[in-house]
């Protein structure tokens, strides 16, 4: 019940958003809109600003939209009660949606179908708003209003592309849809990032178990496995990888817990990690490699002291990254 109450909530403000109460049929309209626009970029412009300003309808229509391209979408709401044509014109909305919302899978068909992108704008506004009051639910909104494929491939794509989403939210998704979880690390790319870099990128992406289990393990395997395929160069082999990424969460737990009053100091380590690189060369019957370098598995526990957890529990209930587009 109190969710459905806030989701109302949330819809309302939304709906105030793009609200059009403020429009005036008189002719100082457009100097209404446009102060309103001006107050919302800039602050306060007295009348003479205002009296200046070129009347967009007076400028060649594709001018018009180029300077339309520069506001958000509640502006832009703003706007198309007095510049109606420019305004609501297809490739400014398209354009709105593309930035916020990377792919879909209602732009396959959409352009073609002659449908709004303006409604296709407030549809997926209002599925995100959804999402980050309940997960499920934001993604029933998207497929029931045919914006998304129910498919794995086709949410995680979504999810992937946007950043319009709570990442809380998002986490907890994807921790029950495991397939739309593994769909979405396909997609992610360790190239030439450092390996307690990429552990954080990696567990930005899942709500990271608390406590070592099975599940953990799977996490850390399909991990080192995609790493050490985007980083050949480096030499190192997914079960090496592994046992660094257990040794870097045992040391952020170590640093970042108030509980633990002797921290762990590097040279213990690099001493552990030696040792447990040595423990699994003979665990496994294999003809010893060569030792770890020092120097590597320091800068390793220089990371880790000087930006923090390699896979932080708390984060921001604020949408998440920039769009990425791949």
């Amino acid at each position: 019940m109190g969710q459905q109450v806030g989701r109302r909530i949330l819809g309302h403000e939304r709906n105030n958003r793009y609200d059009n109460s403020f429009c005036n049929s008189n002719q100082n309209s457009k100097l209404n809109v446009l102060n309103r626009l001006l107050k919302n970029r800039h602050g306060s412009f007295g009348s003479s600003t205002l009296n200046n300003f070129v009347d967009l309808d007076l400028l060649p229509p594709e001018l018009g939209i180029q300077i339309l391209q520069n506001l958000n979408a509640t502006d832009l709401c703003l706007a198309s009660c007095v510049w109606t044509d420019l305004a609501n014109d297809e490739r400014l909305w398209e354009g709105l949606c593309l930035s916020s919302w990377g792919f879909c899978s209602a732009y396959r068909t959409w352009k073609q179908q002659g449908k709004s992108f303006k409604r296709l704008f407030l549809l997926l506004d209002e599925g995100s708003l959804t999402f980050n009051t309940e997960p499920e639910w934001g993604i029933r909104y998207f497929v029931d209003n045919h914006i998304l494929n129910d498919q794995p491939e086709d949410i995680a794509m979504f999810i992937h592309s946007t950043n319009q989403l709570c990442w809380k939210q998002v986490r907890i998704y994807l921790r029950k849809r495991q397939d739309v979880f593994f769909e979405i690390f396909k997609r992610q790319s360790f190239k030439n990032q450092f390996l307690p870099n990429a552990l954080r990128k990696f567990f930005n992406a899942v709500d990271s178990p608390t406590t070592q289990s099975e599940y953990l393990s799977s996490l850390i395997e399909k991990f080192s496995i995609q790493f050490c395929g985007d980083n050949p160069d480096l030499g190192l082999e997914p079960d090496v990888v592994c046992i660094l990424c257990y040794s870097l969460l045992l040391l952020s737990v170590d640093l970042a817990s108030p509980h633990v009053k002797n921290k762990m100091s590097k040279r213990e380590f690099i001493r552990n990690i030696r040792r447990a690189l040595e423990m699994g060369n003979n665990a496994a019957a294999r003809r010893p490699r060569e030792p770890i370098d020092r120097d590597f598995a320091g800068h390793l526990y220089d990371n880790v002291y000087l930006v923090g957890h390699v896979a932080p529990q708390r984060w921001d209930d604020v949408s998440r990254r920039p769009v990425t587009h791949q």
